[in-house]
C-alpha cells in the first residue's frame, strides 16, 4: 500500500491539455471532495468552501480573462523568455469536466482561531492542504488537476458572487484525462528545471548557497 502512495504522488500533474472533457462520476466526485475535507486545519476551522462551476458560461468568462492577464505577463518577459512562454498552455478551463474554486474564510472561527495568534496565515496554509488533499484523491482516482493562478482575485470573486473577506484561493480544472505526463510541463518546454533534493535539504541551520562569484573563488 506504501507503494502504491508514492507512486500516486509521482504521478501528479499539473494538467493542462490532457482533458478529455467526460463527466466525472458523482460517487467519484463526493470522494475527492471528501478527501479534501479530510485536511487538517488549524483550530480545526476548515476555513476552506469548494465552489463547483461546470456553466460554461460561467468558465468561458473566466477563461478570458485568463488569456488576458497572460497577455501582461507576456508582455512583461524579455524577448528570449516570452518566446519560450508562447507555447505553454496556463489552463484546461473549458476542456475539463468542471472547475473546483478553493476558497479562504478568514473569519471562520475567529476570534478564538486555535494555533492561528502567532502565524496569521495558518489559514491560508489549511486551505493549501485540502487542495493538496483533493489534487492527490483526483489523481488516485485516474483525474487530472490544474491549478489555474492567472487570475485577479476580485474579478473571480464578482464572477462567482464570492462575499467580501472570502478569497478564491484556487480554480482547479479537474476531470478524466487522456494521460498524465511524465515529465511536468514547464520542466518539457524549457521554462523552469526542478531543484534536487539535496539543494533543499538543511540540518540544524539553514544554508546559504554561495554565490557565482564565491564558486568561482573557492577552491578545487
Amino acid at each position: 500500500m506504501s507503494e502504491e502512495f508514492y507512486e500516486v504522488l509521482r504521478r501528479r500533474r499539473d494538467v493542462r491539455a490532457e482533458f478529455t472533457g467526460e463527466p466525472i462520476d458523482d460517487d467519484v466526485l463526493a470522494r475527492v471532495l471528501g478527501a479534501a475535507h479530510s485536511a487538517p486545519s488549524v483550530g480545526l476551522t476548515q476555513p476552506w468552501d469548494f465552489v463547483l462551476v461546470e456553466s460554461t458560461r460561467t468558465r468561458t468568462a473566466f477563461r478570458d480573462h485568463v488569456l488576458a492577464e497572460r497577455e501582461v505577463f507576456a508582455a512583461s518577459l524579455s524577448e528570449e523568455r516570452r518566446a519560450t512562454f508562447a507555447p505553454i498552455k496556463i489552463e484546461g478551463i473549458l476542456s475539463s469536466s468542471l472547475g473546483i474554486v478553493v476558497t479562504y474564510d478568514e473569519g471562520r472561527g475567529a476570534p478564538d482561531v486555535l494555533g492561528r495568534h502567532a502565524i496569521a496565515d495558518a489559514g491560508l496554509y489549511s486551505v493549501c492542504l485540502a487542495i493538496q488533499n483533493l489534487w492527490l484523491a483526483a489523481t488516485a482516482e485516474g483525474l487530472g488537476v490544474g491549478w489555474v493562478s492567472f487570475y485577479r482575485e476580485e474579478f473571480l470573486r464578482d464572477l462567482l458572487g464570492i462575499p467580501a473577506g472570502v478569497r478564491p484561493v484556487a480554480w482547479l480544472c479537474v476531470g478524466p484525462v487522456s494521460r498524465l505526463q511524465d515529465i511536468p510541463d514547464l520542466e518539457r518546454h524549457g521554462w523552469r528545471n526542478r531543484r534536487p533534493l539535496a539543494a533543499a535539504t538543511h540540518r540544524e541551520r539553514f544554508r546559504t548557497p554561495p554565490s557565482p562569484s564565491e564558486r568561482d573563488e573557492a577552491p578545487r
